[in-house]
């Protein structure tokens, strides 16, 4: 009991500490990347198959490297963690609001046919194997790509802090993160669910990951701009001094122990 009490108080400290708006865009990016989900790209390639939350996935991905160099891996996990349990709710929120007669905008649209109605209440109200598999292919992937962006990082002995440490950091961790997500998401939703072949699984998790790092390699200076300005601003500085404090006596208590 003593540890969820310390852990919870860990977790509102670092919540506080992270800036709204990197909070928001971040929580914005993984409901999107849910809802988009839903659909598949038409390239009228048989090999070749996607979703549209390669849209936005990237975002989420950058503002998880951000937070990993400035925060550390387990806090960034703790606050993807959180973005997946405000996404859960808004999932909630839209399932009941699917349950409410009424009628859609494009119902009108399209010579009021019942379909429309009832296609976009299924959309928006959610499939649960599609939730499902997001939330696991998203948690397991950013475990991934906050873990291997820390361990890459520390490869980087001379300037840690340069902008070239940053961007193998983070292209490497979200080409590897990127892929797991994909595959996982790929494997449990679109091969079972809707069709998709064991080649057309790997091919869109390898295509997927190409596409988001590219779009990423574009924003990576911006992310590291907003890094930047996060250590010249002391953005965190008690969740920093809290962890410190807490590293130190993890090492205290593994010397006892020898």
């Amino acid at each position: 009991m003593k540890q969820f009490k310390a852990f919870f108080s860990e977790a509102r400290l670092l919540l506080s500490s992270v800036p709204p708006l990197t909070f928001a865009l971040f929580l914005l990016s993984v409901f999107a990347m849910n809802l988009l989900a839903n659909k598949s790209l038409d390239l009228n390639v048989d090999w070749l198959a996607l979703d549209c939350g390669i849209v936005v996935s990237w975002v989420a991905f950058l503002c998880m490297d951000v937070m990993t160099k400035h925060f550390g891996p387990r806090a960034a996990t703790i606050v993807s963690v959180a973005a997946i349990g405000c996404n859960l709710l808004a999932c909630l929120i839209l399932y009941l609001a699917s349950l409410i007669p009424g009628t859609w905008g494009a119902f009108f649209d399209f010579g009021e046919q019942p379909v429309i109605n009832e296609a976009l209440d299924s959309t928006f109200g959610g499939t649960w194997y599609v939730l499902l598999g997001s939330t696991v292919a998203f948690i397991s992937s950013a475990i991934i790509n906050n873990f291997s962006n820390w361990g890459i990082g520390k490869a980087f002995k001379k300037n840690p802090d340069g902008f070239w440490a940053f961007a193998c950091r983070t292209y490497l961790s979200t080409a590897i993160g990127q892929f797991a997500d994909n595959l996982i998401f790929a494997f449990l939703v679109s091969h079972f669910f809707f069709g998709w072949t064991a080649l057309q699984c790997i091919t869109c998790a390898a295509t997927g990951m190409v596409a988001e790092l590219l779009v990423e390699a574009v924003f990576s200076p911006l992310g590291f701009r907003i890094l930047k300005r996060w250590r010249e601003r002391g953005v965190g500085k008690e969740y920093l001094a809290y962890a410190a404090k807490k590293e130190s006596q993890n090492e205290s208590c593994d010397h006892g122990d020898e």
